[in-house]
């Protein structure tokens, strides 16, 4: 797959398909935080998303299944 970006917003990820719910546990993954993160402890700051490791992630999950 590929993306227009190096990092992206959870927001522009949802808008190319992916489940809020499958990113938003991504994120919260322990020992991930170089998949995703937040730039500040801010509630409204963006959640953000290394393609890259995102895509190397959403790739080790479809191999056991």
């Amino acid at each position: 797959m590929t993306y227009e970006k190096k990092v992206m917003r959870l927001s522009e990820l949802k808008k190319m398909g992916f489940p809020e719910d499958w990113l938003l546990s991504v994120y919260r993954l322990q020992g991930r935080r170089c998949i995703a993160w937040k730039n500040s402890h801010a509630e409204n700051s963006p959640i953000l998303f290394d393609t890259d490791e995102l895509e190397k992630y959403r790739k080790a999950q479809c191999v056991g299944r």
